[in-house]
């Protein structure tokens, strides 16, 4: 049935060959105090973390200041002192008969903790699991297992269909139900279907509801969703999910994941459960800072911006001029001796253009009563006109053809 195949209630990996070498460690706060967090990678071995996170941040196991690293072996051995250190004292004959069954029976399936855990869910409440050898670790630690997956009471008709079947089991009715010659019983396993279907999350409002009553203020727990482990804690009435991704092993800011809805969409906070803000880019970051007004920087760049305007200007004034020669018609030819003339003028007012300025610089290097003399009109201010009148009197033809540059 492929609408059921991608949903199941065991935790991923299943793949036991999967032996991680080391797994890093983040040190961050927690109820006042430094503890560490073991963090994994996208296939780590989420049930064994869990576990070993509320141990961390009990207390109940403690690591080297500083430490980065610890390998599988180390938290094996971490995780078998704390069961024995969590026995019950002064059992009676058959409390402590009762208990090292179940410690026989814990070590027997205390390895599948590096891989992945088989458990199966009911659907009646959150601390509802179909029994296996797996459950009795938690049991023998003192950690509750919660899951969240549960059927809205209200809706009597799925509750019907779903009945007090576990996961496995309601998916084996599924299928047998489908194909009955009863309508009743193929109506039921439509409804369980859909149940399932819409619930692929693997929590509802009903038993995030749940969740928040029954978990206790300041409670550290294992929550099973979405085929995973992970740690969870109520902090002021609100719900948070510990953040392992390795990939958040250099966010110190990043420690807990607001558990609030069943789409998924919570917001992470940091260590004393304020929001995370997101730093800004690289780019905002490294930005210049601002200059100063009427600094030395300041003159600087607007130095350099006045020039660079400068030589677009001249630049622009280039190109009209060139698209105005371009423009000029075809029959608009003019003769070598008024093509002559016409350069030299333009030569003669650049020359005249920078006496000009060369004047005006003397002036400001001199006296104020010596500027007055300095800018009296002299004879050589009239010469450049003068000499631009003659080249436009008429001259020998024999001289038509050359040209003055």
């Amino acid at each position: 049935m492929p609408a059921l195949a991608s949903i199941g209630a065991t935790a991923a990996p299943t793949d036991e060959s999967y032996e991680p070498s080391v797994y890093h460690i983040k040190w961050n706060t927690f109820d006042l105090r430094d503890v560490p967090i073991i963090t994994q990678n996208e296939n780590g071995p989420c049930p064994l973390l869990a576990i070993m996170n509320i141990l961390l941040l009990k207390g109940k196991v403690k690591l080297e200041p500083g430490q980065e690293i610890i390998t599988p072996e180390q938290i094996m051995t971490y995780l078998g002192d704390s069961i024995l250190e969590n026995a019950p004292k002064n059992n009676t004959e058959a409390e402590q008969l009762n208990f090292e069954q179940n410690m026989h029976d814990a070590m027997a399936v205390i390895h599948k903790l590096q891989t992945g855990l088989d458990v199966n869910v009911r659907f009646t409440g959150i601390q509802d699991f179909e029994y296996t050898p797996e459950c009795i670790i938690f049991d023998l630690l003192g950690i509750p297992l919660y899951h969240g997956w549960l059927v809205d009471p209200q809706d009597t008709k799925t509750v019907e269909s779903v009945g007090n079947c576990s996961y496995n089991l309601l998916v084996e009715k599924i299928i047998s139900d489908r194909s009955s010659e009863q309508p009743e019983l193929v109506n039921q396993a439509l409804l369980a279907e859909a149940f399932l279907d819409r619930t692929a999350s693997q929590l509802t409002y009903h038993g995030l509801y749940e969740l928040n009553s029954t978990v206790k203020e300041n409670q550290l727990c294992v929550f099973f969703r979405n085929n995973h482990f992970s740690t969870l804690y109520k902090h002021k009435n609100e719900l948070f999910v510990l953040v392992t991704d390795q990939g958040f092993l250099n966010e110190k800011n990043v420690v807990w994941e607001t558990l609030n809805n069943v789409e998924g969409d919570g917001y992470f906070v940091d260590a004393q459960f304020h929001t995370y803000t997101k730093p800004p880019p690289i780019s905002e970051s490294l930005a210049p800072p601002t200059v100063p007004p009427g600094s030395e920087e300041q003159v600087d760049q607007d130095y350099l911006l006045a020039m660079s305007l400068q030589q677009e200007q001249q630049m622009t004034d280039e190109e009209l001029a060139w698209k105005h020669s371009q423009q000029q018609p075809e029959h608009a030819q003019i003769s070598d001796h008024e093509l002559a003339a016409r350069l030299q003028a333009e030569e003669d007012e650049r020359a005249m253009r920078a006496m000009n300025e060369q004047q005006q610089r003397q002036q400001q290097q001199q006296p104020q009563g010596q500027r007055s003399a300095a800018a009296a009109p002299g004879a050589s201010r009239g010469r450049p006109r003068e000499r631009a009148e003659r080249d436009r009197e008429p001259r020998d033809k024999s001289k038509d053809n050359c040209c003055i540059l």
